[in-house]
Order: structure tokens, then C-alpha cells, then sequence
């Protein structure tokens, strides 16, 4: 059992409730067989990720999107099992018909997460 702690801490927080149910849910999935606590329990062990960016800058022709967070996993008595940064960044041009904006967030977020589970699979602990 894992308690997992998303929080975000980016200056503006647009869709701050949707992006941290995105990542759980990504995490949750991808990990089927590990058993995630309903609320804090002080006798599991915790990973905790603390969003720093996820935005698209448009500079008339090109969104840049960028997506990274820090990743800590922590034993049930706060020894640190692993500590990273996820991050990515991608660059797509301003394609007609296509909502580029959104496209280039999807991509930066899975290239993240993706980063994230393969810091997190060989993590000890947690059942």
C-alpha cells in the first residue's frame, strides 16, 4: 500500500485539479498490482511529486510546451528510496485544423509521466 502526495506548485495553477487527477490516475494505471491508500497512512510508504511547470508558449509559429516535476518515494519511515526530476519539452508547430496548444501538452505530459514510471519501477517497498 502507497500513500501518493501530487501537489502543484506551479505560479499559476489553471486546471491545477484536473492536471493532478491526470497524473494520479496515469500512475495509478500504470502500476496495477501496487495498492494506492484512499488517504495519508503514516505506516506506508509515500511518493510524493510536486508539479513545477506545464504551460505552451506560442511564439507565432511554434508552442513550445514544457512539462516537469520532482518525484520523491520515501520508506514508511521517511528514508528516501529514490528522488528525480521528470521533465520534458516539445516543440510543434502551428499546424492548421489542430489545437497545437493542447497537442504539444499531451505530448510533454506522457514524455513525463513516461520519465516518471520508469525512475519509479524499481523502487523497493509498497505491495
Amino acid at each position: 500500500m502507497w500513500n501518493l502526495e501530487i501537489e502543484d506548485q506551479r505560479a499559476e495553477r489553471l486546471d491545477s485539479q484536473r492536471l493532478t487527477g491526470l497524473l494520479r490516475e496515469s500512475l495509478s494505471h500504470s502500476f496495477p498490482g501496487c495498492q494506492w491508500a484512499d488517504s495519508a497512512r503514516p505506516d506506508a510508504p509515500t511518493i510524493a511529486i510536486e508539479i513545477h511547470s506545464f504551460a505552451a508558449d506560442f511564439d507565432g509559429t511554434i508552442y513550445d510546451a514544457t512539462a516537469e516535476w520532482s518525484v520523491l518515494a520515501r520508506d514508511a519511515s521517511g528514508r528516501t528510496l529514490t528522488e528525480f526530476q521528470a521533465e520534458a519539452r516539445v516543440s510543434r508547430p502551428n499546424y492548421r485544423g489542430s489545437n497545437n496548444e493542447r497537442e504539444s501538452l499531451r505530448e510533454a505530459f506522457e514524455r513525463a509521466v513516461n520519465r516518471t514510471l520508469a525512475g519509479l519501477r524499481n523502487v523497493p517497498g509498497g505491495s
